[in-house]
């Protein structure tokens, strides 16, 4: 609950102001497996957009990514009843799932289509139009060349330098160890490296 500052003249009191911190990941999970609908809003709202980003970089494709999303969060709902705090963290859990449903969909649709126009993340409004359009190049050449890693290597990459998480935070989200972890990023920016060699010039980047 939030009360409000600020100094009764009337009666020259002084109230003070408390406000509630934002509540966890889990708590929120806790509330709604609770029977409060208010914290899935709030958990969608803060959760949805990484997954959705995660799923799209690793698939090459916005629809597809949008279906592993709704998934991944339905399965977080089943779930929610018999969440326990303090065994695990909503977000790497939810990580891992939706990972686990974009290597699914892989085996299931083998040789599938790189959507590069649904890559998201829009270009800056206020950037010019030149700058713009670089950047949306830039954009589709970095997914361009995800595209062409090994599956493992790609899922690595894109946990560490697109969702930033940490070493630990992947080894649990792929169930490997952290040395296994550090190798497949290692070789995945080795050969993303090797494949935008050619076109630093095109794209803009400097040497320097």
């Amino acid at each position: 609950m939030t009360a409000e500052t600020g100094v009764d003249r009337a009666h020259g009191a002084t109230r003070a102001t408390f406000v509630e911190p934002a509540l966890s990941d889990e708590a929120l999970l806790i509330r709604f497996g609770n029977g409060d609908p208010s914290a899935a809003t709030e958990l969608t709202r803060r959760l949805a957009p990484r997954v959705l980003s995660l799923a799209t970089r690793v698939l090459g494709n916005r629809a597809e990514a949008e279906d592993v999303t709704q998934e991944a969060m339905l399965r977080l709902w089943k779930i929610a009843p018999d969440w326990r705090n303090g065994e695990a963290r909503v977000s790497t859990w939810l990580y891992r799932v939706g990972m686990n449903l974009c290597i699914d969909h892989k085996r299931r649709v083998r040789g599938g289509h790189v959507d590069l126009d649904a890559i998201p993340e829009p270009p800056d409004p206020a950037a010019g139009a030149a700058e713009a359009l670089q950047e949306g190049a830039r954009r589709d050449a970095l997914q361009d060349a995800l595209m062409t890693l090994p599956e493992r290597q790609r899922q690595a990459v894109v946990l560490r330098h697109i969702e930033e998480l940490t070493n630990p935070e992947i080894a649990g989200v792929m169930e490997i160890s952290v040395e296994a972890v550090e190798s497949l990023t290692a070789r995945g920016k080795r050969a993303l490296a090797a494949a935008l060699a050619g076109r630093r010039e095109e794209l803009g980047y400097q040497d320097g």
